[in-house]
C-alpha cells in the first residue's frame, strides 16, 4: 500500500469523523456551522454560480432530506474497522496469548450497538399527531421563554406542545425534540432517546476498546523486540538511539493498516467521548440539544422567566427535577398523567 493511498484513506476518515461530530452535535448555530458559513461566503466570490448551486443542492440532499447514505457510510466504516481488527489484530493478539474475553469484547459491544441502532432508527421518536396531541400538550408546562403557549406549527397546523419542535427533514413535529441524526436516519425524541443513548455509548465503547487492544498489541511488539533500546543508522551513516518518532514510523511501515486503524479509532474515541459527556450533561440537567442551543441566547435566573432591569428576558430550566428523576425521564418518558401527580 503506497503512501498516497494511505494519505487518502486517512483524509477520508478525518472528514467522516468531523462530519459525525457536526451532525451528532445537533445544533443549528454551532461554531463549526458559523465557520462553514464564513468560509462559504469567502469562496462564493471565486466559485462559479452554477457550481455553487449544484453544491447547495447536494448539501441540501445530504443534510435536509431523509437519506440512507450516512447509514451506508456508518455500516461501511464499522465493517472496515472490524474487518481489520478480525483479520490482523485479533489473530496477532491471540498468538500473543491475550485473554479471549478481552478480544471478544468488541464483538459484544457491536451486538449491543447494532441493537441500539436498529431500535433508534425504527422507533417512533414521538411524532405529534391529532390523536395524541391533546395528551402531549399537557405533558410539559410552557416556560414562557423557550416555549410559549399558542404557537401553531404552520406545517402541521397544530399548536406546538412545550419542548417540541418541527423537524424539517422528517416534516413532522416531535415531542421533546433533541435533534435529527442522519447516522440513524431518524429524529431523536422522547420515545427513542434511550435507544440513542445505547447506540452512542456502545459506539464510543467499541472505538475505545479496539483502540486499547490495538495499542496494547503494538506496545507488546515493541517490548518483545526490545526496540526502545536499539539503535539505527541515518542517511549520513551516524548511529542514533531509537526515538519515539522513529519507532512510530517503524510500526507504521511494519503494520500500516493496523496503525492507520488505531489512529482512526483514537480520533473517533475522542470525538465520541466528548459528545457522550455532552449528552450525559444534557440528561442530568433534563435538557435537549435543541433547548441547550436556544437557551444560549439568554442569561440565567432563579425564576422561570424574568425581565431584567434592562428589559432582557433571562431563562431558568424549569424541567430539571434532580439527577435521578432527570435520568429516569430518559428511559421512561413523562406522561400527562404523571405530571398531574407531581
Amino acid at each position: 500500500m503506497d503512501f498516497l493511498t494511505l494519505f487518502l484513506m486517512y483524509s477520508c476518515s478525518v472528514l467522516a469523523t468531523v462530519a459525525l461530530l457536526c451532525i451528532c452535535w445537533g445544533t443549528e448555530e454551532s461554531f463549526l456551522a458559523r465557520s462553514a458559513n464564513g468560509a462559504s461566503q469567502v469562496l462564493s466570490s471565486v466559485i462559479p454560480t452554477q457550481l455553487q448551486r449544484a453544491t447547495q443542492r447536494v448539501l441540501h440532499r445530504l443534510f435536509h432530506t431523509r437519506s440512507c447514505l450516512f447509514v451506508v457510510l456508518h455500516i461501511a466504516l464499522q465493517a472496515a474497522v472490524y474487518g481489520e481488527y478480525t483479520w490482523e489484530v485479533f489473530v496477532y493478539c491471540w498468538e500473543l496469548q491475550f485473554h479471549l474475553l478481552l478480544l471478544l469484547l468488541p464483538y459484544l459491544l457491536l451486538a449491543g450497538n447494532m441493537g441500539g441502532f436498529i431500535l433508534c432508527s425504527r422507533a417512533n421518536p414521538g411524532i405529534i399527531t391529532k390523536s395524541n396531541h391533546a395528551s402531549l400538550v399537557k405533558t410539559y408546562a410552557y416556560d414562557g421563554v423557550l416555549f410559549q403557549k399558542g404557537i401553531v406549527c404552520s406545517t402541521c397546523n397544530m399548536e406546538k406542545p412545550a419542548r417540541s419542535k418541527h423537524c424539517s427533514v422528517c416534516s413532522v413535529c416531535v415531542h421533546r425534540f433533541d435533534h435529527h441524526c442522519v447516522w440513524v436516519n431518524n429524529c431523536v425524541g422522547a420515545f427513542n432517546a434511550k435507544y440513542f443513548f445505547l447506540y452512542l455509548f456502545t459506539l464510543t465503547a467499541m472505538a475505545a476498546t479496539i483502540a486499547i487492544i490495538t495499542a496494547a498489541f503494538l506496545i507488546q511488539v515493541v517490548l518483545l523486540a526490545d526496540a526502545m533500546h536499539g539503535t539505527y543508522i541515518d542517511d549520513q551513516g551516524q548511529e542514533h538511539a531509537v526515538e519515539v518518532f522513529f519507532l512510530i514510523q517503524h510500526l507504521f511501515l511494519t503494520f500500516p493498516r493496523i496503525v492507520f486503524m488505531l489512529g482512526f479509532v483514537l480520533l473517533l474515541t475522542l470525538v465520541l467521548g466528548a459528545y457522550c459527556c455532552f449528552n450525559l450533561y444534557l440528561a442530568l440537567t433534563n435538557q435537549t440539544s435543541n433547548e441547550w442551543h436556544k437557551s444560549r441566547r439568554y442569561g440565567c435566573s432563579h425564576h422561570p422567566a424574568l425581565q431584567r432591569h434592562d428589559g432582557q428576558v433571562v431563562y431558568k430550566n424549569i424541567y430539571s427535577k434532580g439527577v435521578w428523576v432527570n435520568l429516569k425521564e430518559i428511559f421512561k418518558p413523562l406522561t400527562a398523567l404523571e405530571r398531574k401527580k407531581k
